[in-house]
C-alpha cells in the first residue's frame, strides 16, 4: 500500500485510546484498498483482507468523516488508466534523469 495517501491535515487525525492499543499489534483490515495517485488522477484498488505486521504500525487514527478527503481537482479513474498514467510518469522521470546526466556532463564549471 505504498501509494496510498490521504490529504487530511495532521489536525484532522484523531488518535483515540481504543486505536492507540493497536500500535505494535498486528492489524487485520477487511475491505482494504490501495489508493494510487498520479498527478490529479487517483484510483482505489481493492485488496480485500489485509494483514499488517505490528512492527510496521507506527500510527493509527481516524479521519474526520465530515471533512473532504481529497482536493476537488482530483479525478477518479479506472485501474488500467492509473497504470497507464504511472507508466507515462515513470518514463518522463527516466527521460528527465537522462537529460540531467547529459547536462551535468556538459557543465564545465
Amino acid at each position: 500500500m505504498s501509494s496510498s495517501m490521504s490529504w487530511a491535515e495532521p489536525a484532522d487525525v484523531y488518535l483515540s485510546t481504543s486505536l492507540a492499543s493497536y500500535l505494535d499489534t498486528n492489524v487485520v483490515l477487511e475491505g482494504a484498498c490501495e489508493r494510487l495517485i498520479v498527478g490529479d488522477l487517483y484510483c482505489d484498488i481493492p485488496l480485500g483482507l489485509y494483514v499488517i505486521r505490528g512492527e510496521n504500525v507506527v500510527l493509527i487514527g481516524e479521519l474526520d468523516p465530515l471533512k473532504r478527503e481529497l482536493p476537488p481537482n482530483m479525478v477518479r479513474v479506472s485501474e488500467p488508466e492509473i497504470r497507464s498514467a504511472q507508466k507515462v510518469e515513470r518514463e518522463a522521470s527516466e527521460l528527465m534523469g537522462t537529460m540531467k546526466k547529459r547536462m551535468d556532463f556538459l557543465d564545465m564549471d
